[in-house]
């Protein structure tokens, strides 16, 4: 009996929730983006989630995430898969900047549950089958209850997978059991959006990770998914732990990641800028705290 290798992840492993990068004066910088997108792709990178969580989509105008697209794609070309949020509250607004990140050049988009107004598991597969039927895209959910206040529930997310265009999800719902369960009985191509759980649900059968942390050591990322992928699970295994530290202080120390990453770009002399409000920037002991584990984890790998 022979069987199929298996399909390959549809944006590849390792895709940068990426910052989206503001000038002082708390306007979007087109050109950092771009110097920043293309020095993440160099470093790894197959793919970058613009206008996501970390990308500070809730304060972005509908212009302004339609422009990174496009000012990203010019910048990386076809060197990296361009995953687009485009998720609302609002079924309506969602498809509209779905066929807008689709004019703009996106290849995907990212399409969260609804928040606020917690609509029922039946209202929520209608939600995003109503936006995969409008959208030229294919699409990945992105499941995090802990913002949106409402679950895709693995039931919910295994009818899903029957539709075409929806062929992704980014996985931070923190259910290991759940996640294997759509795992085993759909083709859906699931990134951990938890970098804790990179290599726990990579190892489950997970195409990759959509990972914050990314911004500022994708050649981290990248050398624990080799090490997997070649087989040497024990050196994968010690590689995720060495980035344990750098993780909890970006993902876990009572700050947004969008707050950690910002600040530790901006000490490296990359694109970044302030967080626009409510988030506000580190103070400097949060941030000298966060350049020097930093420094830890890059002293540990020379």
């Amino acid at each position: 009996m022979t069987t199929s290798p298996p399909a390959a992840p549809p944006f590849g492993r390792l895709l940068c929730a990426m910052i989206t990068p503001f000038t002082e004066s708390g306007a979007l910088d087109l050109d950092g983006a771009q110097r920043l997108a293309v020095r993440l792709v160099a470093e790894g990178c197959d793919g970058l989630v613009l206008s996501g969580t970390t990308g500070e989509s809730p304060t972005t105008t509908d212009a302004e995430k339609a422009a990174l697209v496009g000012a990203v794609r010019a910048a990386v070309g076809d060197r990296a898969h361009i995953v687009a949020g485009v998720g609302t509250a609002d079924t309506r607004h969602t498809v509209e900047l779905a066929r807008d990140a689709e004019k703009a050049g996106a290849d995907a988009v990212l399409v969260v549950t609804p928040y606020y107004s917690r609509p029922p598991q039946d209202a929520v597969e209608a939600h995003f089958r109503e936006v995969a039927d409008e959208s030229g895209l294919p699409l990945m959910l992105y499941d995090i209850p802990g913002r949106t206040g409402t679950r895709i529930e693995p039931e919910t997310m295994i009818r899903l997978a029957d539709h075409p265009r929806i062929v992704a999800v980014k996985d931070c719902a923190y259910d290991l059991l759940g996640t294997q369960k759509v795992l085993s009985r759909t083709e859906l191509a699931y990134y951990t959006g938890c970098d804790e759980y990179t290599l726990a649900l990579y190892a489950n059968g997970a195409a990759g990770c959509v990972s914050t942390v990314a911004n500022v050591t994708p050649r981290h990322l990248c050398t624990v998914l080799d090490a997997f992928d070649a087989g040497r699970t024990a050196e994968a295994a010690r590689l995720q732990q060495r980035l344990c530290e750098l993780v909890e202080a970006m993902m876990a120390g009572g700050l947004p990641g969008t707050v950690t990453a910002k600040a530790l770009l901006t000490t490296l002399g990359l694109p970044a800028g302030p967080p626009r409000p409510p988030l506000r920037p580190a103070d400097r002991e949060t941030t000298d705290g966060l350049r020097a584990t930093y420094e830890r984890l890059v002293e540990t790998t020379v």
